[in-house]
């Protein structure tokens, strides 16, 4: 598999079937809205409709530093109800929260926390009797490892005394896991090895829940690590049941490119294989589901009143208002995920009344951008501590602004391209001026460090700026 079922900046995924009818939750870190939530009918091709935190009462604001906010989810049908349990880092005290809805486009109900379970990772599964039980990656000293308790997950309170089940096969980190109730048997799934290149899937299964656990005796069951396979850090996966009584897995990994050590740029995103029972075991099918590449231009003319629920920021959720159809005025940040290797992205702009920054980003401190006052557009990258006007073209107070990712030429005595893209700026009208091309190794994970990806989009860095139109689209041509 080399063709992401949802690309770009989403990582962790938790998959649950409800009749002919598939859901699918990815963490979201600092952007609100939180959790995105796709629905599917035939696990390739998947529709946003919506995410489970909306809210401040769900997701109290921050000041949306990097790699903080919600970590990974677990999407869960039960009795009639979707269940989502997860963990806001920057609350871990208060335990793993969990919202619950009728639909999974919500609305989702106000979160109930679960005291004592200082950690991440949660998961939550029901036994023969209906007894909710949490399960996740423990940070308590006493019980350091993956544990498990019973909980009224309608108030969050313990039932039971936590216990450790199985802290994996050796492998560093383990987390993420799930637990399934499978023709008498409690299969337990890990990720081990940490989320980067040592990344792996591993299988414990035990009669009771409460083990002890027997290693699967094909561990790891899923990996790229130490191969050249396109697609890496392959890990913390999902089960899923089809309808027809066949299985299926959802997976993160990331598709680095560029000279050694490589570079991954649009962070971790949610990959899908087949699953075979063999002899009481899962085993993986990496290409059971062909999975074509993905037309994911847009555009967005804010004709109507309503964000697409594409558009996030960091910390809080954006805060826009519209002047006017077509006039989207923004007084912070405004984004959305790069899913493209290779993409164009245009916005036009009106800074009459403030200052933007058209921006391709992983955090606040590592970014490229063009920055229009409404007298010129100054090319600007941001990485780390330094932060370094470029250059600048006078301009007015209407503007219309291109940021590329472009595949590099191959160069040097060995033919190779030593970033994973290259970076355009540019400034369009009558004559489009390019304003550079720059490397993109610094905006990777690599560089930046972190659990997110490239976000593109416009900020609003004084007053208030008028967003006119967005478009994104695949980009084909070389540099």
């Amino acid at each position: 598999m080399t063709v992401p079922i949802v690309p770009g900046f989403h990582p962790d995924p938790s998959i649950c079937r409800v009749g002919d009818t598939f859901y699918l939750a990815n963490s979201s870190f600092e952007y609100v809205p939180g959790v995105p939530i796709r629905r599917s009918t035939d696990l390739v091709s998947w529709e946003l409709i919506g995410h489970a935190l909306t809210r401040p009462s769900q997701l109290p604001p921050s000041e949306g530093a990097a790699n903080t906010g919600i970590f990974a989810p677990t999407l869960r049908h039960h009795d009639g109800r979707f269940h989502l349990v997860t963990t806001n880092i920057l609350e871990a005290g208060r335990g793993h929260l969990i919202v619950t809805a009728e639909e999974p486009a919500g609305p989702w109900s106000d979160p109930v926390h679960v005291p004592g379970t200082d950690g991440i990772d949660p998961d939550l599964c029901w036994d023969d009797a209906g007894r909710c039980h949490l399960t996740w990656t423990s940070f308590r000293p006493e019980l350091p490892g993956i544990a498990s308790v019973p909980i009224d997950p309608a108030t969050g309170a313990l039932l039971g005394e936590a216990r450790l089940l199985w802290n994996g096969t050796g492998l560093a980190a383990p987390e993420g896991p799930h637990l399934y109730r499978v023709d008498g048997w409690w299969y337990l799934l890990l990720a081990e090895g940490g989320t980067e290149r040592g990344h792996a899937v591993t299988l414990a299964r035990a009669r009771s829940l409460e083990g002890p656990y027997e290693p699967a005796p094909a561990n790891p069951i899923l990996t790229h690590r130490s191969t050249t396979h396109p697609v890496q850090n392959t890990g913390h996966a999902d089960l899923v049941e089809c309808a027809d009584g066949s299985w299926a897995m959802v997976y993160l990994g990331v598709r680095p490119r560029g000279k050694t050590p490589q570079f991954h740029v649009n962070g971790r995103e949610t990959f899908l294989a087949g699953v075979d029972w063999v002899d009481g075991w899962p085993v993986v099918a990496e290409d059971r589901f062909p999975v074509p590449p993905a037309d994911n231009s847009f555009t967005d003319d804010f004709a109507t009143a309503e964000l697409h629920p594409r558009w996030v920021a960091p910390g809080a959720a954006p805060v826009t208002r519209w002047a006017g159809p077509g006039e989207l005025m923004l007084t912070r940040a405004l984004l959305t995920r790069a899913l493209d290797e290779y993409w164009t992205a245009e916005a036009g702009l009106d800074v009459s009344r403030g200052t933007a920054a058209f921006v391709v980003r992983i955090d606040d401190r590592h970014w490229y951008g063009l920055i229009a006052d409404g007298g010129k557009v100054t090319a600007t990258l941001a990485i780390g501590p330094v932060v370094q006007a470029v250059t600048e073209v006078a301009a007015g107070s209407v503007v219309s602004l291109r940021i590329r990712a472009l595949r590099p030429e191959p160069s040097g005595p060995l033919r190779e391209a030593d970033e994973p893209d290259l970076i355009e700026l540019s400034v369009l009208g009558a004559e489009d001026r390019v304003l550079g091309a720059f490397d993109g190794r610094y905006l990777s994970t690599e560089v930046a460090a972190g659990f997110t990806g490239r976000m593109i989009g416009v900020e609003a860095l004084d007053g208030t700026v008028s967003l006119q139109e967005f478009r994104y689209r695949v980009e084909h041509r070389r540099n």
